[in-house]
């Protein structure tokens, strides 16, 4: 029986069969034995083949090729990855410039693991009504710099409904991710495009100004309008899996553009003499934010960094 998993609760997976039954299975017991490096090694958006034990319990025995995925490094084990949400049309990564901000690299080691899975990715700027004049303005530059290097953006309010109507156009008939930090929204944002999902949303801790944690496993979800959300619990860090170092460059945009003239062909763009990376560093042409959070990325052997999570 043939069905795709709507949900994980971390030992349970909802499946919705191919003729609209939804079944509660577990994975096959040989299952996790068989090379896969990943914690979940299935996956919320994930083609399964599932059948039904002497003892009545349907059980996972297969899962069909993923066209894309998005993955993080595992909150417990860092060297194994943990697999976001598999089968997506795009992704909306929710972050906000204040209560909470959203760190730059936080964006940016998102978008470059995206980009190396071939997922598309639109910026949701949320919040935009509690924003003072300057955290306005510093909206405005965060997205005029990465709309430069190629994404889309979009500025709304969860809590208002400012800028929504747009989001709801792209989401149509697609599978979309739905991420972020804790605290930006997401579940206000999704309650709103969703009426009766009731996401559970929290207030945001005033000693630190920091999201708290209201999503606890992942589910995919129909929108009314055709197309689904897949909500994912908030991530604090996102730590890079198995990128080579000399890979990184290429899942920066910019970055990549300007490498095709630097002098050495494997150049890293940290000390090279004839780099182009650098010099459109100090040209202004790549912006410092992105270059710093690319030379984090390469200094990812430390294998604590970034691995808080959930």
């Amino acid at each position: 029986m043939h069905g795709t998993v709507i949900k994980n609760t971390g030992f349970w997976y909802t499946v919705l069969t191919d003729d609209g039954r939804e079944v509660d299975s577990k994975v096959k017991g040989n299952f996790r034995l068989k090379g896969i490096r990943s914690t979940n090694p299935v996956a919320v958006g994930d083609g399964v083949e599932i059948c039904v034990n002497a003892e009545g319990q349907a059980l996972i025995t297969a899962i069909d090729d993923r066209r894309n995925y998005i993955v993080r490094r595992s909150t417990n084990l860092s060297k194994q990855s943990h697999i976001i949400a598999a089968n997506v049309d795009q992704a909306f990564l929710v972050v906000t410039v204040a209560h909470p901000e959203t760190a730059t690299t936080f964006i940016d080691r998102f978008l470059a693991s995206a980009e190396a899975y071939s997922v598309p990715v639109v910026l949701v700027f949320n919040k935009t009504d509690l924003l003072s004049d300057e955290e306005r303005r510093y909206q405005e530059l965060m997205v005029r710099l990465y709309e430069t290097v190629g994404y889309e953006c979009r500025q709304v309010s969860a809590a208002t409904g400012e800028g929504t109507d747009d989001l709801r156009t792209l989401l149509g008939d697609r599978v979309t991710l739905l991420s972020g930090n804790s605290g930006v929204g997401k579940s206000t944002l999704l309650n709103l495009l969703i009426p009766g999902a009731g996401a559970r949303v929290a207030d945001i801790s005033d000693a630190h100004d920091t999201g708290m944690h209201t999503t606890t496993f992942s589910e995919m979800m129909p929108l009314p309008g055709g197309g689904w959300i897949i909500d994912t619990p908030g991530i604090k860090g996102f730590g890079s899996f198995d990128m080579e170092p000399e890979e990184i460059g290429s899942y920066f945009k910019e970055i990549f553009k300007f490498s095709k003239d630097c002098r050495f062909n494997n150049c890293t763009h940290t000390h090279e003499p004839g780099c182009a990376v650098r010099k459109a560093v100090e040209d202004h042409y790549i912006a410092e934010s992105r270059y710093r959070s690319y030379i984090s990325m390469l200094q990812d052997k430390d294998e604590n960094k970034y691995r808080e999570a959930y």
